[in-house]
């Protein structure tokens, strides 16, 4: 690739920027804020999240730098590990995005029920509905060969980050803040406690600032790779820090602490106290609108995983078959949207679907983490030839791994019913995986 079409500092932490900043912003401080016992746990676990995410986008860095190739992401399990765990870690990590794709369509359905019906309190199968509904109206715009430019990529980021700072506003014009001295002298749990609130708020916390793993898909096309790399990581990280917790700070001084335990519609609630009822619509309505970009966005990618995964023989070769003259994955876009509604009919909320993505994800992050200590062995004579290598390691992917580590750790003891599920599923795809291969020997010893 020539120096010119590499990506500058600029384009990667945008790249950074756009790969975290979702819409669980507008919805995951309210599950944060319910499990957190006092204001001080909230804001630790948004800034403790920044953190792990800086370990870990640091760390894929130097994978993405040491293992450059398309799809990074999903073929380093393979190369790391036994194919048997490349198998089962790739279709858990399909599972999750499907999960958060059918958990963010709930989010956009939690906003607009609020605009077309007004004052109804029991929508939660009015939700479902439209979630599943927007599933389907992209899953028919993808049919007919649909192609998401990088130039709407961008101007969907930008919109995004203006929504955020437009929340932020509110901040300068409330003086008072509901409730919150209140909470703050009454909440003295135990420390047992504490540990409890804050594992189940980084649950939430993780959702929020999930995406930068992506950057292992990177790591030859950024100039200068050894400067850039790090200096875009840290300075998107950064970037969305200071964007996530100004935000919070504004939830907290508007709403109140005590209020955004149990408040939906936060974005538009923020809004409307400022702006008058009018705003806190028009503002839910871009928020369903930039819900359902994303929903595109993740029925076009996923289906070019399955791809991937087929050409790669881990899955059927239907699965790479392209439909003649729009060249549609039919197959792979059909399971894996049908698998998206599967997810919203069965989970019905966005909490449920919360613990049971990121319980799914922890597999993924530890592991595909962890490669970095098997690539700089078997790369090591990549060292010094300006490739990314960060600094302070084995510290940062140790700590990386163990706050994963620490996520799955809190789902199971406080949903034991989820963590069961998410293990049953990976221990399934692993047999499944010796059973199919177990076939295929019998097939090639056939005569004939």
């Amino acid at each position: 690739m020539s120096a010119r079409n590499k990506l500058n500092l600029f384009d990667f932490t945008m790249i950074m920027v756009s790969f975290v900043i979702g819409m669980g912003i507008f919805r995951t401080p309210v599950n944060v804020a319910a499990a957190a016992p006092t204001p001080a746990v909230f804001f630790a676990a948004w800034i403790t999240g920044g953190l792990v995410a800086l370990c870990g986008a640091l760390t894929y860095a130097e994978i993405g730098s040491r293992f450059p190739v398309t799809g990074g992401y999903y073929r380093i399990f393979s190369y790391a590990y036994h194919p048997s765990i490349g198998f089962a870690v790739n279709c858990i990590i399909l599972i999750s995005n499907a999960a958060s794709l059918a958990g963010v369509a709930l989010i956009g359905a939690e906003y607009i029920v609020q605009v077309l019906f007004p004052g109804r309190h029991d929508t939660s199968h009015i939700q479902v509905i439209i979630a599943i509904s927007s599933i389907i109206l992209f899953y028919g715009i993808n049919l007919l060969g649909l192609k998401m430019s990088a130039r709407t990529q961008n101007l969907l980021t930008m919109i995004k980050i203006g929504m955020i700072l437009l929340l932020i506003t509110p901040v300068f014009f409330v003086t008072d803040t509901p409730a919150t001295l209140e909470t703050i002298r009454s909440a003295d749990p135990a420390l047992k406690e504490y540990i409890r609130a804050f594992g189940i708020g980084l649950v939430a916390v993780s959702f929020t600032y999930g995406g930068y793993q992506q950057t292992i898909n990177f790591g030859e096309e950024v100039s200068n790779p050894s400067k850039n790399i790090p200096r875009g990581i840290f300075l998107g990280i950064l970037i969305i820090i200071l964007l996530y917790l100004t935000i919070n700070y504004a939830y907290f001084k508007v709403i109140g602490f005590q209020q955004l335990k149990t408040s939906s519609g936060i974005a538009s609630l923020m809004a409307s106290h400022v702006f008058g009822e009018s705003a806190g619509r028009l503002l839910s309505v871009f928020l369903f609108l930039s819900v359902l970009a994303y929903v595109n966005v993740l029925l076009m990618s996923n289906p070019r995983v399955m791809q991937a995964m087929s050409e790669e023989a881990v899955l059927p070769k239907v699965f790479s078959k392209r439909t003649p003259g729009r060249d549609v994955l039919l197959t792979s876009l059909s399971v894996f949207a049908a698998l998206c509604a599967l997810i919203v009919f069965w989970a019905k909320t966005f909490d449920e679907i919360l613990s049971f993505t990121i319980f799914l994800d922890s597999f993924g992050m530890v592991l595909s983490a962890a490669t970095i200590f098997i690539l700089r062995k078997k790369t090591k004579q990549l060292d010094g030839t300006g490739i990314y290598m960060m600094k302070l390691y084995p510290l940062m992917p140790i700590l990386f791994i163990l706050s994963y580590s620490f996520v799955a750790i809190s789902i199971f003891i406080d949903k034991p019913n989820t963590g069961l599920t998410g293990l049953s599923i990976l221990g399934g795809f692993i047999i499944l995986y010796f059973l199919v291969r177990e076939i295929k020997k019998r097939k090639e010893r056939l005569p004939g």
